[in-house]
């Protein structure tokens, strides 16, 4: 089911709900929309709930927006459909999100799940940038708006960035196609939501991790060339809960494969 919320601000958020089951919130990576990728939709028992970040697909731009403010538009989508608690899934920067969710909605949010996640900014205990192949993106978000829409709007992507894992995972008959079609439909009406999103990276993002006191399981592919490895053993030192789980063989797409071995955790 896919319906369009107005919020108080007069914001519209789209909406997809598969309608029955443990709530999940999916929350999808940069740049995608919120419709849920099928091998999650074939998970038995869980009630996806998910939506368009603002910018991306259905939902309204809204520039400036912290990370942290996901919070406020899950709660939202949740009193809508009736939804008093909740578990949170999120990939690469949908990870982030996630984690928002969980550090400021901790009465609604008994678990978290994160896939591909990065560290808060150029914190003074990690090298943020080590290991990343192709970090312009992120670089141009650091000067500022106009510089990140004029990288954004170059063309340019360094296919290296993913590893013969990920591209396996993406291709035609890969696992995760989806992602390559969601991201296409997410960049189709503009780059609002991209931007938005890399600019809240490395921003303030809105809340602390040490904030985070619900269980979190923290999945990162140990080949990873957009967020290195390195940022999942940073969160899982700062998370008071947190549990990594290293896979060996994958890259950043690749590892979502990691999370059909956790559903257990899901549904608590």
């Amino acid at each position: 089911m896919e319906t369009d919320l107005v919020l108080a601000d007069g914001r519209t958020l789209h909406v997809y709900d598969t309608g029955s089951g443990t709530p999940v919130f999916w929350h999808h990576g940069t740049p995608q929309i919120g419709a849920v990728p099928a091998p999650l939709l074939a998970l038995s028992g869980i009630r996806w709930l998910s939506y368009d970040r603002p910018g991306y697909g259905g939902s309204t731009a809204q520039p400036g927006r912290a990370i942290g403010s996901a919070a406020d538009d899950v709660a939202a989508i949740a009193d809508s459909l009736g939804v008093s608690s909740f578990s949170v899934l999120g990939h690469s920067g949908g990870a982030n999100h996630a984690l928002a969710c969980a550090a400021l909605l901790p009465d609604r949010v008994p678990r978290c799940v994160t896939v591909g996640a990065m560290a808060p900014f150029e914190p003074s205990d990690l090298d943020w940038w080590a290991g990343m192949v192709a970090p312009e993106e992120l670089r141009a978000s650091v000067v500022g708006r106009e510089a990140l829409t004029a990288q954004l709007t170059s063309g340019l992507f360094d296919a290296n960035s993913f590893t013969p894992a990920d591209h396996a995972a993406t291709a035609v008959a890969g696992t995760w196609v989806d992602l390559g079609r969601n991201a296409d439909l997410a960049t189709a009406k503009g780059l609002d939501g991209m931007i938005d999103d890399d600019l809240a990276y490395v921003a303030d993002w809105g809340f602390k991790v040490g904030d985070i006191g619900a269980p979190v399981l923290l999945l990162h592919g140990v080949q990873d060339r957009v967020i290195p490895f390195s940022h999942a053993e940073w969160l899982a030192r700062h998370l008071p809960s947190a549990t990594l789980r290293p896979s060996s063989s994958d890259g950043h797409i690749s590892a979502l494969d990691r999370i059909l071995d956790v559903v257990e955790f899901l549904h608590g």
